[in-house]
């Protein structure tokens, strides 16, 4: 019975040590380290207008409809880009919802955007992605936007083009995946334009 005790205390004090380093001290030295080394993404990549509200995070998408804007892909998080309940579809390639899904995605971006029955439409302007928050759009997909927003901002092709290019973040390290525009700080570049 001794032993027992012993090896209990022994046990339930090391469990204690555990939880005060794992549970306090670690998490407490990781925040604060974060903070000072990189203040910005401590706190959410959050983007900050000329009159300091928050409009959101360059971290996550947000949905824009007006013709005068850049569209975001499709979301299936909550009722659409609902941090709260992130997460995709789940529907898999054989599912009937999610074809008829896309075949109505890609009649709205062509109806939308001015294209032919026939043109190609880039994927990620019909399809949603894993996390339903992505903040980003292929250049392509930016590209054929970029006419239907200049001529409802009445501006020019190329003037929205540089924005666009200006706001197209590279690939990950310089050669993950692929580069992808940030619509929300593309949008609100647009809306600062006099």
């Amino acid at each position: 019975m001794k032993e027992f005790l012993t090896q209990l205390r022994g046990a339930v004090f090391s469990t204690l040590i555990l939880a005060v380093v794992c549970c306090g001290i670690y998490p407490l030295l990781v925040f604060g380290l974060g903070k000072a080394l990189f203040p910005a993404r401590a706190y959410g990549s959050l983007i900050v207008d000329a009159k300091g509200v928050v409009r959101g995070s360059k971290l996550i998408g947000q949905n824009f409809s007006g013709e005068k804007y850049f569209h975001s892909r499709p979301s299936a998080a909550g009722n659409g880009y609902d941090a709260t309940s992130s997460g995709g579809s789940n529907l898999g390639p054989t599912s009937q919802k999610l074809a008829d899904s896309i075949k109505q995605n890609v009649a709205d971006y062509r109806a939308q955007n001015g294209m032919a029955t026939n043109a190609s439409v880039p994927a990620d302007a019909v399809t949603a992605s894993a996390s339903g928050l992505d903040p980003h759009i292929s250049v392509a997909n930016a590209e054929i936007q970029t006419v239907r927003v200049a001529r409802v901002r009445d501006l020019k092709v190329a003037e929205v083009l540089s924005l666009v290019h200006q706001y197209t973040d590279p690939a990950g390290l310089g050669f993950l995946g692929d580069p992808g525009v940030n619509v929300l700080r593309l949008n609100l570049a647009l809306d600062g334009i006099k």
